[in-house]
């Protein structure tokens, strides 16, 4: 008898076969709510590997703790968090780790912490063969509840920042071998390696959205964030609310300098850890938001139809046969 491998089945059918042991869209989001007296709050977790997220060569412990800091405030904010009250760290560690890269590690997450918010509530050591950062966070759920099933069909599509950059950071800390038939512009090289090692999140993203938001009596927006790449995100929010994607290929905004081409385009839609917020408004809000904040850009929209993406201009839709990122 054939026995599946997780391999075989991939990520996405591996939480969907998880969730059939949960409670109801328990796992259609990233984080958990809690329901409680006073606040509700949110939980998130997420965990960093050694040779599959992160290397010796490619970051610093101090640019690693603040990364896995930021990859879980991310997961809250896209799922409409206004506070983070804190986190536990887990590690699991070689017992030849040297102390000091402990130390980096967690000044690197308390970095991120007190800029972001959130203390370090405790956490969990243990021996392994590789050095993996497990990190629980919690945060408060704000007015709006931020949803990967909330879009609706006539909603716009927009993206907080820009795309690519923290792919083309792992490249060049990597050392590997690019275009030689590009130059890249210094400026492009240096940001790259920023988004790779120290990504921002947008902690004033729901009071905008707030500020913007004309019908009080909408409580629920679509929304999740670019860990995965852009068409992951824009993917996972199809097919959770159940429509068609339309991308506008000349809105997607992109650095200055940032090389044309296939390869480039790959990077750019399926690279990851950008963080960035992806979500979808009604057209008014959507106009009204985007001229507030000129970090966010109306990339497409949502019609009725079966869930998956097109592009407007159809010679780009040779950009759905690549391939995301996989875990497994």
């Amino acid at each position: 008898m054939h026995k599946e491998l997780l391999e075989d089945i991939g990520e996405k059918e591996l939480i969907n076969r998880l969730g059939k042991f949960m409670p109801r869209n328990q796992a259609s989001d990233d984080c958990a709510l809690i329901k409680t007296k006073n606040e509700n709050l949110l939980i998130n977790n997420d965990s960093l590997v050694e040779n599959v997220h992160f290397d010796n060569v490619t970051i610093s412990p101090q640019d690693l703790g603040w990364k896995a800091v930021v990859s879980n405030i991310s997961d809250l904010l896209s799922s409409g968090s206004k506070k983070t009250i804190g986190i536990t760290v887990s590690l699991i560690l070689p017992s030849k780790t040297e102390w000091v890269w402990v130390e980096e590690l967690y000044k690197g997450i308390n970095k991120a912490l007190n800029k972001y918010g959130g203390i370090i509530l405790g956490g969990d050591c243990s021996q392994g063969n590789q050095k993996t950062i497990s990190i629980t966070a919690i945060g408060i759920q704000g007015e709006l509840k931020l949803r990967r099933n909330a879009c609706s069909p006539g909603e716009i599509i927009l993206t907080t920042g820009i795309h690519g950059l923290s792919k083309l950071g792992y490249l060049i800390q990597n050392k590997n071998n690019l275009d030689k038939n590009i130059s890249l512009n210094e400026k492009l090289i240096r940001q790259s390696i920023e988004h790779f090692c120290r990504p921002q999140v947008y902690p004033h993203f729901l009071t905008n959205l707030l500020k913007t938001r004309s019908n009080t009596k909408i409580k629920r927006i679509g929304c999740t964030d670019s860990s995965d790449g852009l068409f992951q995100a824009v993917q996972d929010l199809a097919i959770a609310s159940n429509c068609k994607a339309i991308m506008n290929y000349s809105k997607i905004p992109k650095h200055k300098n940032w090389p044309k081409g296939d390869k480039w385009d790959e990077y750019y839609f399926f690279g990851g850890e950008d963080y960035e917020l992806v979500f979808s408004l009604p057209k008014k809000w959507a106009r009204k938001l985007s001229k507030l904040d000129k970090n966010i850009t109306e990339i497409g929209f949502f019609i009725q139809g079966e869930s998956s993406i097109e592009f407007t201009d159809n010679k780009k839709n040779k950009l759905l046969n690549r391939t995301p990122f996989k875990h497994f």
